[in-house]
């Protein structure tokens, strides 16, 4: 007489649970390369308007703001007198999650203070400087970051970089590892 199986034996469960794991390892450390690159997205969209003003100012006045004392980033809404009003910003952008302040320098550099646990270990902490130098057609920007892990550099890399232009040999007023 024949018998009919009811159930799975303790192999097939085990070759499924074998197969589960093996995509759960392969899975999670993409899904957590994506929150990171998504949350620096997020932080180079929010600075994209200041780069704009920046060009736009230069553009006007032939040079970068020079900085008075209200120069960082959170503040309510630009006021006349602080360095942000100038730049032609009605309001403040607001600060990501993300960052812990944006601070303007003088000569336009703007930098980036990353919160303590806001993205991933290697970044947080640190800052990225970001240095506008007008050429010949226009204003280019540059990076520099205080970032020692080299993933974690490459990761800023990957969401900062111009694109096959090459860095000046130095950056003005900034120390650190040039992007």
């Amino acid at each position: 007489m024949k018998r009919i199986q009811k159930g799975f034996t303790l192999i097939e469960l085990m070759i499924v649970v074998a197969i589960i794991g093996i995509l759960a390892a392969v899975a999670i450390p993409a899904y957590q390369d994506y929150v990171v690159k998504a949350k620096l997205s997020k932080v180079t969209s929010t600075i994209d308007p200041l780069k704009l003003a920046l060009v736009q100012y230069y553009q006007e006045n032939g040079s970068f703001p020079s900085t008075p004392t209200a120069n960082a980033l959170p503040a309510a809404t630009a006021a006349p007198g602080d360095v942000w009003y100038s730049l032609g910003l009605a309001f403040t952008p607001t600060v990501p999650g993300e960052l812990q302040q944006i601070s303007l320098d003088n000569g336009g550099v703007i930098t980036l203070h990353f919160a303590a646990a806001g993205i991933k270990t290697g970044i947080d902490g640190t800052y990225i400087g970001i240095t506008p130098i007008a050429g010949g057609t226009g204003v280019q920007f540059f990076y520099s970051t205080s970032a020692t892990d080299t993933n974690s550099i490459n990761l800023l890399k990957k969401s900062f970089i111009n694109a096959g232009i090459a860095a000046p040999a130095t950056l003005p007023s900034l120390a650190g590892t040039a992007l």
